[in-house]
């Protein structure tokens, strides 16, 4: 019998949110008769799913767990595991005020996909993180390294500069540098560790007009203005997503390609345009999204060709309300919404496999699906994302 999903209890690793501490690191052993730049190189290989009980085992140990010491040698020892983080938006049922809250949650899904009995995943591998202070409607979400970066969006109905940064190493969240204009329902995407953002903003002004695509560096916490031609701005982007290097936005009619390394801009072609319908992910090269009859479909951008992706139609419902997507090791990861008990939403998920056969035909295979959460009716997705931590 498979273990009940979790709810929206509020809960995360000591390792992730108890302070900084690495006093204890220095002065003792971590390990009897083994230097302690040895045994952190062991304790960066153990799995962060265990880093709540590594904790508990002694203070030296705790304090190297909670260490950001611990993160970089996990990153040089490219020991980094992929997580997925979840952000919902959440309605209470029961109450008249239709102010949404956002509430994040992070999945282990490494931990999910492994299990052979496709039991529903241990509760403590989805767990709550700390909410951000605030956050705006239709905000653009990326992730650079381990942080996560909630940008823009709309507060009482007006557009905002903000930035908030999600540390996912220390589960703190921090104010970021403002971008140059406000912006709602932009596009964004990383490509050579800087973020761009693409519309989301009418161009009713010259700091508008200017500012219409930003960029990010994060080594010198600098926003700065991407020259862009006239003829191609749009005012809200639907769906945005990076392939090969370009970052696509699509608009309610067409779309702007940006190549970041030529400086170049395009519009989208005709076909990925009238295909494209909501979020989308990238998988090996290949966008993937659904159509209007809520099949998930994959567009190869050198061919400039849809197709389908074939052998889940049986095992996952038409996404005609709208599914999420992310890529996670090289599969391709679904979430939906589905009808729970009584006042409940599930949020659900699926992990597929995809091969393409000697024809160019693209077959998906579903290695794990299951409920990953409960929230309460009203409630959707907002967006999700893989983070190497």
């Amino acid at each position: 019998m498979s273990a009940p999903p979790p709810t929206m209890t509020d809960h995360s690793s000591a390792a992730a949110s108890a302070p900084t501490d690495t006093t204890d690191y220095h002065s003792q052993p971590l390990f009897p008769n083994l230097p302690n730049d040895v045994a952190l190189q062991c304790l960066a290989r153990v799995p962060r799913s265990h880093h709540p009980s590594l904790s508990l085992v002694c203070k030296s140990w705790r304090s190297i767990i909670r260490s950001p010491l611990l993160y970089s040698t996990r990153r040089s020892l490219n020991s980094t595991e992929s997580f997925l983080y979840l952000n919902v938006r959440l309605l209470n049922p029961n109450s008249k005020d239709a102010t949404p809250s956002f509430k994040w949650f992070v999945l282990d899904v490494s931990t999910a996909t492994n299990n052979i009995n496709h039991q529903n995943p241990n509760p403590e591998f989805l767990i709550s993180v700390l909410q951000a202070p605030r956050q705006a409607i239709g905000a653009s979400i990326v992730a650079l390294g381990p942080k996560v970066y909630v940008i823009g969006g709309s507060i009482d109905r007006n557009p905002t500069s903000d930035v908030w940064i999600l540390n996912t190493e220390s589960n703190e969240w921090e104010m970021g540098p403002k971008m140059q204009v406000g912006r709602e329902f932009s596009a964004a995407g990383v490509v050579n560790g800087k973020i761009y953002v693409i519309g989301g903003c009418v161009v009713n002004s010259r700091a508008r007009s200017m500012n219409w695509a930003e960029v990010f560096d994060p080594i010198t916490s600098l926003w700065s203005a991407v020259p862009s031609p006239t003829v191609l701005r749009d005012g809200l982007m639907h769906a945005s997503a990076v392939v090969d290097g370009r970052i696509y936005g699509m608009a309610d009619r067409g779309g702007v390609v940006f190549d970041p390394s030529l400086e170049e801009w395009n519009p989208v072609s005709k076909r990925l345009d009238l295909g494209w319908r909501g979020r989308a992910a990238v998988v090996a090269g290949i966008l993937y999204s659904y159509d209007f009859l809520g099949k998930i479909k994959g567009f190869d951008v050198v061919e400039d060709v849809w197709k389908e992706l074939r052998g889940v139609e049986k095992d996952l419902p038409k996404f005609l309300s709208g599914a999420t997507m992310t890529s996670i090791g090289g599969r391709l990861l679904v979430l939906w919404e589905g009808k729970g008990k009584g006042k409940e939403i599930e949020v659900l998920c699926a992990a597929i496999e995809i091969k393409k056969d000697d024809g160019g035909e693209l077959w998906g295979s579903i290695i794990w699906s299951d409920v990953i959460l409960r929230v309460p009716m009203r409630s959707s997705i907002v967006h999700c994302l893989t983070v190497a931590v």
